[in-house]
Order: C-alpha cells, then structure tokens, then sequence
C-alpha cells in the first residue's frame, strides 16, 4: 500500500536503522524501507517494505520505478549504520532528491582516495600510503616500526590490524605474521585493496557533524574505548563508548572544527558525517570520516541520553531538502551532565546454552539498554568485526566513578555461556 503522507525512503531495516525509522514517523513521515532481509525488524515497524538489496543500485531503481508508476512518491532517502553513501547519492540523484554528490561518495568510500583528499585540503591526517604487495607492506612496517593496516573500502573494524615489526605486543595466540594479515586485510575489501597508516598514540574520539551549507555543528562527540584492545590484538576492535567526553574547551572546539573541515574537504555541504579522530601530541588528527549517520548507539542512545539531542531528526531534515532546527541540536535542561556509556559483548565462540541473568540487569532503572544478537541455541561466531558482536548495553550514572561501577556491575552479573561447536556436535 502507497501512503498519502509524504515519504521518506530508508536503505536497510536492521536494528541500525530502527531508530531512523521511528525517528522519522515521529516527524510525520511514512516510512518505505528496503532490505534483502524479507525478515528485518525494519518491515514491522515501516509503513511500506519490500526485499531489495540495498548495494543493489539497478535493483533499487527499478523497484523504485515501478513504485513511482503505480503513484508512489518520495521526498528523501537515508540510512543509518550502514557504508553505502554512493548507493544513497545515486538513488537522490536518480530521483532528483537531497543527497551526497557522485564525488562526495566515491571519496567517502575509498579511504585511499579520502586521505588523498585529506592531504590536498590541509586536513590533519596521520602518513599513509596504498600497499599493493607484501614486499611494499613489509619495507614501509620496516622503516616505521609499526602501522594500522585496513581495506580501502570497508566499514566496522573489518580486516583493520595492527602491525609492529618488533612484535613488541602479541595477540594471546600470538597472530602478528604481516604475511597472513595482509592477505586477510585484502579478502575484507570489496576490491582487493589495502593501505597502511601511522599508527597515533592517543585517545580516540568519535565525532558526528550536522552541516547545512556555511553552518556546522557537533552534537555528537563521545570517547572511544579500547580497553581490550590486548585481547583482539592485532585485530583493532573497539569496546564502545562515553559521553559527555574529557575533552572540553579548547582541545574539543579543536577535534570539532577538525571534524567539520574534513567534512568539507570531501564535499559534504548538506548533511551528516561521521568522524573518527585521534588527541595527539600535535593535536587532532583525522582517521576517517563516514558520510552518513553512525550505529552503534552513538547518536540513538549516547548523546540522546546524554544530552537529550536526537539529530537524527536533522539530519532527515536535510534528506528532504530542508534547514535542521538548529534549537533542536541545542542540550536540554537537565541532561547535560548526565553520565553514559555503551559497551560490547564478546564471548567466546560456540553454541549458546545459557544466558543468565538479563531479567536481573534490565530491571536496573540505570540500564538504558541492553540488547542481543543471538538466541539460544544459535552458534556465535569469532569475532572478526563489529558485525559479530553479541550485544551491547547502555548504563547512565551522574558521574564517571559510578559509570565504571555499573558497566562492571553488568559484565559480573550477565552470564553468557557458550559450547564449542565440536562438543555441541557430540552431545
């Protein structure tokens, strides 16, 4: 059935892409979601849905078409949590609907191409350089001593390692060999290519950006945690996030202005982008930034705890063409100096026999969210990117000391119990 209401379109209907959904009924809007999944929790919620893959631009097209023919209209497309900007700018452009420019998504989904582009319009950026055999992976881990490797184009922490040619910190099974992590870094990539980058001592920080031609502002801005990043090594694999951030003043308008010119320097004049940044000893440098809404609960949870900010709402805004609410991106009385954190869960590979104990964690009032992956008796893969995670959660406190308190509380008393596939088989 084709609404009346104005329509926006939304690319995937996973549980990333919920709260655009919701987001967007809340504006009025009814809601047509495509995915290849017939069984995304997307369709229950959506107004209108259909199974189409969402890198499929031909496939969207045509079924986007056929819509259009029997009366359908649209007036936006989005997404959320998902690496497909060039998917989002040819479906706009098709249609004559807001979005990123043709160059702003090969730019956005060729971080080769991105840093290029970073370096010509003065961005601060670590060294980088394209790897295109083993030998030049080897002689570039030989003159620097230790590197970030990762596919140009992929998303999620998938085939991103670490590389020290002093192997001065191992992985507990001891995988470091450049060899057989750079063929498993260009298996990840779409199309075979790989590059490597300084590796930035430093906190990391995650950044989201609204813009609407000269005007920017940050409403998300959250520390990142790496607190097992010994475990996962060489793997880089982060364990998510805090907000408000230690970074104030000074050192934050810089890490947001970094976020904005990179922002720019890849064309996004009306839009959101989401940043990756380093607080190094000369200040921000940029990883990467991502020309769409972030997942991971960054902005659905974090900052919407935090501060009371829901830009998504801006950012659909944008999507149908119009100037964001610049008042709704402003905190809220009383949420400023609210205290949240979202982490992961990583149990080990195997079949889930038992959870135990979820009742018990989501009866905390300052549980804000607690969520997985995989039901009982379904078996739980390595975790070879963020794709594999379990499940996350989300606490609040008033203060950092009771914030670490309470995500410790949650890992004691949740029990995720898992058998080896092997002993599953046998039982």
């Amino acid at each position: 059935m084709i609404h009346p209401k104005r329509t926006l379109l939304v690319l995937g209907g996973s549980t990333d892409q919920l709260f655009l959904i919701r987001t967007a009924q809340e504006l009025a809007l009814s809601v047509l979601c495509l995915d290849q999944d017939g069984e995304s929790p997307g369709f229950a919620e959506a107004e209108e849905s259909a199974c189409v893959s969402t890198r499929d631009v031909p496939a969207l097209i045509a079924f986007l078409e056929q819509r259009r023919a029997a009366g359908g209209t649209l007036a936006g497309v989005l997404t959320m949590g998902s690496d497909i900007p060039d998917v989002i700018a040819a479906v706009a452009a098709h249609f004559g609907l807001a979005g990123p420019s043709s160059e702003c998504a090969r730019l956005a989904t060729d971080k080769f191409a991105m840093k290029q582009r970073f370096q010509e319009c003065g961005v601060p950026i670590p060294w980088f350089a394209e790897v295109r055999s083993l030998a030049e992976l080897r002689a570039h881990l030989a003159q620097r001593g230790r590197l970030v490797l990762k596919p140009v184009d992929r998303s999620g922490s998938r085939g991103v390692f670490v590389l020290d040619v002093k192997n001065a910190v191992k992985s507990e099974d001891g995988k470091s060999d450049p060899a057989e992590l750079y063929q498993v870094s260009r298996g990840f990539s779409f199309s075979g290519r790989v590059q490597v980058e300084e590796y930035l001592e430093g906190p990391q920080i995650s950044s989201e950006a609204i813009l609407w031609d000269g005007r920017a502002v940050v409403p998300g801005f959250a520390d990142r945690n790496y607190e097992l990043a010994a475990r996962f090594h060489p793997q880089v694999m982060e364990n998510g996030g805090e907000v408000p951030s230690v970074f104030t003043g000074a050192e934050r308008r810089a890490l947001e202005q970094a976020t904005v010119q990179a922002a720019r320097a890849l064309g996004i004049q009306r839009g959101s982008a989401k940043g990756d940044l380093v607080w190094t000893s000369e200040g921000p440098k940029v990883i990467e930034i991502a020309a769409r809404l972030s997942g991971g609960d960054l902005c659905d949870s974090l900052v919407l705890f935090s501060s009371g900010v829901n830009y998504v709402r801006a950012a659909i805004r944008i999507a149908l063409g119009e100037e964001p609410d610049w008042a709704e991106l402003e905190p809220r009385v009383g949420h400023a100096q609210r205290h949240v954190a979202n982490r992961y869960f990583f149990p080990e590979p195997g079949r889930l026999v038992a959870l135990e104990n979820a009742d018990k964690v989501r009866a905390q009032p300052w549980v804000r969210k607690l969520k997985f992956n995989y039901r009982l008796g379904e078996m739980v893969p390595p975790t070879s990117s963020h794709a594999q995670r379990f499940g996350n959660f989300l606490v609040a406190a008033t203060d950092r000391e009771a914030l670490a308190r309470r995500i410790e509380w949650v890992y004691r008393t949740l029990r995720i119990v898992t058998r080896p596939e092997s002993v599953a088989a046998s039982a």
